[in-house]
């Protein structure tokens, strides 16, 4: 294992996933919600956040939604409804093709755009079981993913709390394993699986363990790309891309721009 990557995951993920689970009850109390709603695809992202929500609530304060699709691997179903019982947590599995269906009647086919409304629709169900239980929503994105844009603007990316926003995928997986996740669910290749073998690191083009490292020395550290490629013994085009991800998706990490034409100051 690299050192960059091995100092990433050497981290004490008793103490990290106990300040994550007292800023989830802590942030729960003060609004005043009942409990939390989490979205539960089978993967790590979720079954981490899932975790984490049941030891900081009562698991009968969390509410899982499975919302598979087509495209969704029985499997994922499986493990999802597997983990959420073993957490006694309540669920329901919603299939979205129905909704789908009724959008594809008026919209020309795009697979891209498609994707993106998969995720649209699955953040609506949940705000729907938040509204109706008085809960707040859960998001599942890592660093990883909101450093470089790697989830759908009012979609995944719409959350009220986002418990593990601040660990990168490889921290994440190495705080799955301190949670007793289940090994097939730790090990899975991360997908959002917005289309047929849709896996996340070849869209991205780069593995996690690679990716991760350059992340923190450009985010956490500040570092340019030259010295972060030198550090790290990379290309510097490599160490580039991964800025110009994080750049050209600033935008998604920001609140929407309001344009003002006139001066209320002079009224």
């Amino acid at each position: 294992m690299p050192a960059m990557l091995e100092k990433l995951v050497d981290q004490d993920f008793g103490k990290i996933s106990g300040q994550i689970e007292r800023s989830i009850s802590g942030y729960v109390s003060k609004s005043s919600a009942k409990g939390l709603v989490v979205g539960l695809s089978g993967g790590l992202d979720s079954s981490v956040v899932l975790k984490l929500a049941a030891n900081a609530l009562l698991p009968s304060r969390v509410l899982g939604i499975v919302m598979p699709s087509d495209t969704t691997p029985k499997e994922d179903v499986d493990h999802a409804v597997k983990l959420a019982a073993s957490f006694g947590v309540r669920y329901h599995v919603i299939d979205i093709n129905p909704l789908l269906e009724k959008y594809a009647e008026v919209l020309p086919e795009d697979k891209k755009a498609r994707g993106n409304l998969m995720a649209r629709i699955r953040m609506n169900i949940l705000y729907y079981y938040a509204n109706i239980n008085g809960y707040i929503v859960a998001g599942t994105s890592d660093k990883s993913e909101l450093q470089i844009g790697y989830f759908t603007k009012f979609g995944d990316g719409a959350a009220d709390i986002l418990p593990i926003a601040g660990l990168y995928k490889t921290q994440v997986r190495a705080l799955a394993r301190h949670l007793g996740i289940p090994n097939e669910i730790v090990e899975k290749k991360s997908s959002p699986r917005l289309w047929l073998d849709h896996l996340a690191e070849q869209e991205i083009g780069m593995d996690y363990e690679v990716m991760d490292p350059i992340l923190y020395l450009l985010v956490d550290r500040k570092m340019k790309p030259k010295a972060a490629a030198k550090r790290l013994g990379l290309p510097v085009s490599q160490v580039n891309r991964v800025k110009g991800m994080i750049e050209t998706s600033l935008h998604k990490r920001s609140m929407p721009v309001a344009v003002s034409s006139i001066n209320n100051s002079s009224f």
